[in-house]
């Protein structure tokens, strides 16, 4: 395991602009492009950066693994160890489930528009560039932002109305499909190399972080620098919830109906008729990091699973939407990791911070649906605008209901 993710970063005066809204939208008055100031720093993508993790065993378990037990058998006790217990299950995340996500890039620099969203990176002599185009709601500026993978199932319309600016990011520009796993492409595998062991959900997950650090490093004047969401339905939803844990600058993460490699416990689908097995969403595209192909017949042996994926996003927003209707999307493991991840939120006070809802009429896959659109604008306003009043709701489908007790043979403890 690694000790350390810290890494100096280049950000270069000048290097970042903010073009003025060519639309009708009031904007603060700008005339053409506003550099950022020089040495512009992010917030921390990774808090746990400086833990130093140490390696260790981790024993076979049919049930799932206790979120607040160390590598060393040593229970967290107090709220100030989460941070370095997070980072041990962010590496035990990233060594059998995704591949490694790697450090923050030497240099980021990039453009924000009215319309676009540009980003060019350079890392250990290599380069690599890709966009995301933007939409602004009405109103005046500046404007939080979820960023939308694939543009495929998400309800933008709601966003928009919502006051949140919606960032169209095609995930495979930086990570492609229907590639060999020893041949990957896109922008994050010309910069790591095409044999990478890292899966496309973390390259995915590696490219929205990178539109934040761009986002970070403008003005202001057209997108908030420190609101951002994300959200992605289908593969796009796993790839949303790899983002969502994985960089802590994200406020709200909202994955939808994200089957096998998604929410939904790794243990669990194996014992849910119909639900995608894990050989097949391994196999089906290289999703998964290379290593997560010798847990597929054994997920047992994992040393994490997804409720502490999940709970990797507390105590920040986390809305999950699940379908009941299809079962090849595995919602009662899903419903079974959103209440494990639950128990986290809990821990560290923030139980009001995670909701999951599953109980809606329409079964069509990535469908927009009236049960969510609420919710959704609630939790935009309470996560990216600041102005909301949203409480934690379970609304689980009682077809697809799971029961966390049979799968958890350790308790919550209140961490002082």
């Amino acid at each position: 395991m690694r000790s350390s993710r810290l890494r100096p970063r280049v950000w270069a005066a000048a290097a970042v602009t903010a073009v003025a809204s060519l639309t009708a939208v009031t904007l603060s008055p700008q005339a053409g492009a506003v550099s950022a100031p020089a040495q512009v720093q992010p917030a921390d993508e990774d808090d746990g950066a400086d833990c130093e993790v140490q390696p260790g065993q981790t024993s076979p378990a049919s049930l799932l693994p206790d979120p607040f037990t160390r590598i060393d058998g040593t229970r967290v006790t107090e709220l100030e160890d989460w941070r370095c217990r997070r980072a041990e299950i962010r590496d035990l995340a990233e060594e059998s489930v995704y591949g490694e996500k790697p450090a923050p890039p030497e240099s980021v620099t990039g453009t924000v528009t009215s319309s676009q969203i540009t980003v060019q990176v350079s890392d250990q002599g290599r380069t690599a560039s890709f966009s995301a185009d933007v939409q602004l709601p009405g109103g005046s500026g500046p404007y939080p932002a979820v960023i939308v993978l694939g543009g495929f199932g998400a309800d933008t319309q709601t966003i928009l109305q919502s006051g949140a600016a919606v960032i169209s990011f095609d995930p495979y520009q930086v990570g492609r499909e229907n590639t060999p796993r020893q041949s990957k492409q896109g922008a994050f595998y010309d910069l790591y190399g095409s044999s990478s062991g890292t899966g496309l959900l973390m390259a995915w997950s590696w490219g929205v972080s990178r539109i934040i650090d761009v986002i970070e490093q403008s003005d202001g004047t057209v997108l908030q620098t420190d609101a951002t969401g994300v959200t992605g339905c289908s593969r796009f939803g796993k790839g949303a919830l790899a983002a969502g844990a994985f960089d802590q600058r994200i406020d709200l993460t909202m994955p939808i109906e994200s089957g096998t490699a998604g929410a939904p416990v790794y243990r669990g689908i194996p014992q849910e008729s119909g639900a995608q097995p894990l050989d097949s969403a391994y196999n089906e595209q290289p999703w998964l990091g290379d290593a997560f192909g010798s847990y597929t017949s054994n997920p047992a042996a994992l040393p994490v699973d997804t409720h502490e994926i999940l709970g990797m996003v507390a105590p920040r927003g986390l809305l999950l939407l699940e379908n009941p209707h299809v079962d090849w999307l595995g919602a009662r493991s899903g419903s079974v990791a959103a209440l494990g991840a639950a128990e986290i939120y809990r821990a560290l006070g923030a139980e009001d911070n995670i909701s999951y809802i599953s109980n809606v009429q329409d079964g069509t896959h990535c469908a927009p649906r009236a049960e969510w659109r609420t919710p959704i604008q609630q939790h935009i306003e309470e996560f990216l605008l600041g102005s909301g009043n949203a409480t934690s709701v379970f609304d689980i489908a009682p077809s697809k209901a799971g029961d966390l007790a049979e799968w958890r043979d350790w308790d919550t403890p209140v961490l002082g």
